[in-house]
């Protein structure tokens, strides 16, 4: 018989023993309206010689939080002319929900109703040989377990799909994951962020998670120690490992920029139309009269360089020029040095091209370089575009033309869609693009010598 429970009489408040010896605290709290599923409050006790009286005190403290729930008045309905205004997206024109906050904490839906035959915690400590709070270690990033006992947990927490039930009480905080911190483009997503974040008293905080990778950290392990309401990862390849543990400990994940990593098929992703972006770029230099046109993309393993790279070679197969293959350079990296390199090899070539269609800005601040270094002039000898519009292409000589990407708007579309989700409301959509814009500067002009 389980603590607590009185012959004769239904317990409105179970407490039972788990084979851990942990304790597991349920109280009844009545049907949800919506399921139309029965609803209980569930706290697990670790084990201990003051486990009982715990137990027992995590029971009054639900027993009264249920009484509380059901004492409370139905809210009257608010007349049409007193409505209060609500966040709105205005990509979408839609109110936006957000979870409430309380001296710096989020609250919102404390539990996710679980599905007939979805594995519980202690299903998982029981199949890992463990305790149930040496799982919640696991769950929530914290020490105290050992590596292989770690992983051993974090691989069953993957094979059966755990999702948690009890969100718990996360911090009013965003955090936002760049692999490598590139400051012309994180600063501009973060600002996107923090308009969201902070209209609703959200902290915003970062993760540079190829610093923690090379220091032989697991930057989804500290990350969950610190319980952010949710979390945007930008230009970030996920391993299915770090996916499903972010999954299983309930914690919304909006991907900006995916890389096309597999596990991220299912993740809600904002990102810029970057095929459209890189056709315009290539057709405005056919539209001024360049024929020889070479392309420096980045790492084509990257979902947006290759549809970059993908919408200029379209635009140029409808011209019917084409894109030879000794006038395309792939990038390591969308860097200065992938642009000075590439830049130099393509304008020892003869005839060499009249302009170069570049992944990102930084390439073509390098191909900048190398045409200085070769004696060529920006426009007169090449013409030269880039790709994000950072600040920098207006003040570089001469400015330069460049596909701008909303990345403000990125940042703020993101933080909207993580706080959809930490509200537990259905997002209108799960992939969200938006345009990119052609901005013409000084580095573009009519071709010579085709």
């Amino acid at each position: 018989m389980p603590f607590g429970s009185r012959p004769g009489r239904r317990a409105r408040g179970e407490i039972e023993e788990l084979p851990s010896g942990s304790l597991r605290v349920r109280v009844y709290a009545g049907i949800d309206p919506v399921s139309g599923r029965r609803r209980h409050l569930t706290e697990t006790v670790p084990a201990g010689p003051t486990a009982a009286r715990q137990a027992e005190s995590v029971r009054s403290r639900l027993l009264d939080t249920v009484r509380r729930q059901h004492e409370r008045p139905p809210a009257p309905p608010t007349p049409a002319g007193d409505a209060r205004p609500v966040p709105v997206d205005p990509t979408r024109d839609a109110p936006v929900p957000v979870p409430t906050t309380v001296t710096g904490r989020a609250t919102g839906p404390q539990r996710r109703s679980r599905r007939r035959g979805e594995p519980t915690l202690t299903t998982i400590a029981q199949l890992a040989d463990v305790s149930a709070p040496t799982v919640s270690k696991v769950l929530n990033g914290r020490s105290g377990v050992a590596a292989e006992t770690r992983a051993r947990v974090e691989a069953l927490l993957r094979e059966h799909g755990y999702r948690r039930p009890e969100l718990g009480t996360p911090h009013a905080s965003i955090e936002v994951v760049f692999y490598g911190m590139q400051s012309n483009l994180a600063v501009t997503i973060m600002q996107g962020v923090q308009q969201v974040a902070g209209a609703h008293r959200f902290a915003v905080g970062f993760t540079d998670a190829r610093r923690q990778v090379s220091e032989g950290r697991f930057w989804a392990r500290d990350l969950l120690s610190r319980r952010p309401t949710g979390v945007i990862a930008v230009h970030l390849g996920f391993t299915s490992e770090q996916h499903a543990l972010l999954a299983a400990s309930a914690i919304p994940l909006v991907v900006l920029d995916p890389t096309g990593e597999p596990p991220l098929h299912a993740v809600p992703s904002v990102t810029s139309t970057n095929w459209s972006g890189g056709f315009e770029a290539a057709r405005h230099l056919l539209d001024l009269g360049h024929r020889r046109i070479g392309v420096i993309s980045g790492p084509t393993e990257r979902l947006c360089a290759k549809a970059r790279l993908d919408g200029a070679r379209a635009a140029l197969e409808a011209a019917g020029v084409g894109l030879p293959a000794r006038w395309l350079r792939h990038g390591h990296w969308f860097s200065f040095e992938d642009g000075l390199n590439h830049g130099q090899e393509l304008l020892r070539q003869d005839p060499a091209p009249t302009a170069i269609v570049c992944g990102n800005d930084l390439q073509a601040l390098g191909v900048y370089e190398a045409a200085r270094l070769a004696g060529r002039r920006i426009p007169r000898d090449l013409s030269v575009v880039g790709f994000d519009d950072i600040p920098y292409t207006m003040f570089c000589g001469p400015p330069m033309t460049s596909v701008r990407q909303p990345l403000t708007e990125m940042g703020a579309a993101a933080a909207r869609m993580v706080l959809t989700l930490a509200a537990n409301e259905r997002l209108a959509q799960t992939r969200v693009e938006l345009a990119t814009t052609l901005v013409v500067r000084d580095s573009t002009a009519v071709a010579h010598g085709n």
